[in-house]
């Protein structure tokens, strides 16, 4: 970075050199701004009010302990105001600033171009209150809208992007680098909390001139760029456009594998416009817009891909350069490019077109397998159906479906047998509250597992992820009731703890003397408690009744020889039932009409 003219990466939560507060002619804080090389500030575009404003840039990160401040203005047309698509989205809102004074080349910061998605990312702005400017931190969510603009969860929040934030430079957590500008922030009408800002790409889109402050490869290997031959033969494939833009906009498929023939020039041109319309950079701005004349479904959204790789030529090694220079993993050294994505919890959307024309195609397999393994998603196009292309779904499609299936098999497996065995033997010594479906559920699940168990092709039988979803329901019922379960028997026991301790206590108070009706309640409680399945709601209340006859007795008196209530050695047994002895009373879950989860 240093090497191109900027700092390097922000290894600290010091004050940004390239950090910018910039005001307006009255004197206000109008927002943040991105010093990008000596002479120009990178802003939003309502931070600057209009083409025409002027501003004060002032450098808050300077050495020293003045504040250095120089007044700047739109650098000719490099000023793009904020403009409402047709579905409401916003876009553009970005300017260019430059400065009447220059300032030290090394205190600038270049924009990086980064995949960005769950980035944990960093931002250093100027809201009420923090005028020498404070960090925000946020985690990035998604794009959002047509133009390419992206969704930031904050920290916290207090950590939602507020005024004087506009313009403020979004920095990556992990490598330090600058890779967007802040937008705005927002609350929904739901109470949630959200900041937005515009990547790298989408700023060298609405301004050209700031690709050159700009690093990092673009998105899309020129191959894979449509051209205006494409448009002029009118080559199209629809059908196929409609696949790709489902895929690229998330239809739940994480890995396409499909055969796009050098023969195939509409197929050819079909890919290359998605790929091209799913960049942020390349993407036209008629593109942005809603897109009339084009055939429904066939638009996927800037954004929707993080890179689209041409693998003709190049060796597994470059390819995986490639990759993690995207993820921005390239500063592990001492790591190879593979063993970083390896070992990396970054995922991105990769387009790799031509697999079976690379020097090494199974080595690329095996990198694309790890990279599956690691939550990647997947656009594999191939040259021919042949040896490689079989590999590729031997190894990416029928092996993970396999280990899917396996694995779904022996979660079924858990549910019918231990985790249904412990709910039976526990229902067995206390009588529920309320019992959940179980028995439909149960077969429900036995059903699935001889659909999967009879099914043979790894690519056929049931939709794994139907049964995956009802595993994830019946367990659910099953451990809540197992806790439940679980709660009346802890509950069981203390009662027969409570009812011992009431026991010796009315044995005491009265010498061996038989009660009768003290007696009857009693027994009627032990053997509530000793029923199987025990009755644990009726059980309480017959330990209520005994212990609240011992209380009042003990209140009135006792023998001849006593001293009267509350007298003699044992007088610490005295007191109201939720008290006495062990207090068990007060943790009963029925009380004031609660049960137990």
């Amino acid at each position: 970075m240093a090497a191109d003219g900027g700092v390097l990466a922000v290894s600290s939560m010091e004050t940004p050199s390239w950090a910018v507060r910039l005001r307006g002619a009255d004197g206000e804080i109008a927002g943040a701004g991105i010093l990008l090389s000596a002479d120009h500030v990178l802003t939003c575009a309502h931070v600057v009010g209009g083409a025409g404003a002027v501003l004060t840039a002032e450098f808050v990160g300077a050495p020293g302990h003045g504040v250095p401040a120089v007044l700047a203005r739109v650098d000719g047309d490099a000023y793009v105001p904020e403009a409402l698509d047709e579905d409401g989205d916003p876009g553009g809102d970005v300017a260019l600033l430059r400065l009447e004074k220059s300032r030290p080349p090394g205190d600038a910061v270049r924009l990086h171009r980064l995949s960005a998605p769950d980035r944990r990312v960093r931002m250093y702005g100027f809201p009420l209150d923090h005028n020498g400017g404070i960090w925000f931190r946020a985690t990035v969510v998604g794009g959002c809208g047509r133009d390419g603009q992206v969704q930031m969860s904050p920290a916290s929040p207090g950590e939602v992007a507020s005024p004087g934030c506009s313009g403020a430079g979004v920095a990556d957590s992990l490598t330090g680098e600058v890779i967007g500008m802040v937008l705005s922030g927002q609350r929904d009408q739901h109470g949630n909390l959200y900041s937005y800002m515009t990547p790298a790409e989408t700023i060298v889109r609405h301004l050209p001139g700031v690709e050159a402050y700009t690093v990092g490869r673009a998105a899309v290997d020129a191959r894979l760029r449509s051209t205006e031959d494409d448009a002029a033969r009118e080559l199209f494939d629809e059908r196929f456009a409609q696949r790709l833009a489902d895929w690229l906009q998330d239809d739940g498929t994480p890995l396409k594998i499909s055969v796009v023939g050098h023969d195939d020039d509409a197929r050819a041109a079909t890919l290359r416009r998605a790929v091209t319309l799913a960049d942020r950079e390349l993407r036209t701005a008629v593109s942005v817009g809603r897109t009339f004349l084009e055939p429904p479904g066939t638009v996927p959204s800037a954004g929707d891909h993080d890179l689209a790789l041409h693998a003709g030529g190049l060796a597994s090694a470059e390819i995986a350069e490639r990759i993690a220079e995207r993820m921005g993993l390239w500063q592990h050294t001492g790591e190879s490019p593979a063993d970083c994505i390896r070992t990396a919890k970054v995922t991105l959307t990769l387009v790799v077109v031509g697999v079976d024309e690379a020097l090494d195609p199974p080595a690329l397999l095996e990198l694309l397998d790890v990279l599956r393994a690691g939550g990647s998603r997947l656009l594999l196009v191939f040259r021919t159906d042949g040896e490689h292309h079989r590999q590729a779904c031997r190894l990416l499609l029928d092996r993970p479906a396999r280990e899917r299936r396996d694995r779904l098999v022996e979660r079924l497996r858990e549910i019918t047998g231990p985790l249904a065995a412990a709910v039976f033997e526990r229902r067995s010594t206390v009588v529920p509250e309320k019992v959940p479906p179980l028995d439909a559920d149960l077969v429900a699940v036995h059903a699935a597992l001889f659909d999967l168990l009879r099914a043979r092709a790894p690519g056929g039988g049931p939709d794994p992820a139907r049964y995956e979803r009802l595993a994830d329901r019946v367990s659910a019922r099953l451990t809540g009731h197992l806790r439940h379960l679980d709660l009346l028997a802890a509950r069981r026991d203390e009662l027969t703890g409570r009812l011992r301790s009431y026991h010796v206590l009315h044995q005491h108070a009265t010498r061996g003397a038989e009660d009768p009706a003290v007696d009857e309640l009693y027994l009627r409680a032990h053997s509530l408690l000793r029923a199987t399945p025990c009755d644990v709601r009726a059980a309480e209340a017959a330990v209520d009744d005994f212990t609240h006859r011992v209380d009042a007795g003990g209140e009135a008196g006792s023998g001849p020889d006593d001293g009267g209530a509350g007298s003699g050695p044992d007088d610490r047994y005295t007191g109201s039932g939720a008290d006495c002895g062990t207090g068990y009373g007060a943790v009963s879950p029925y009380r004031d009409g609660g049960r137990p989860e």
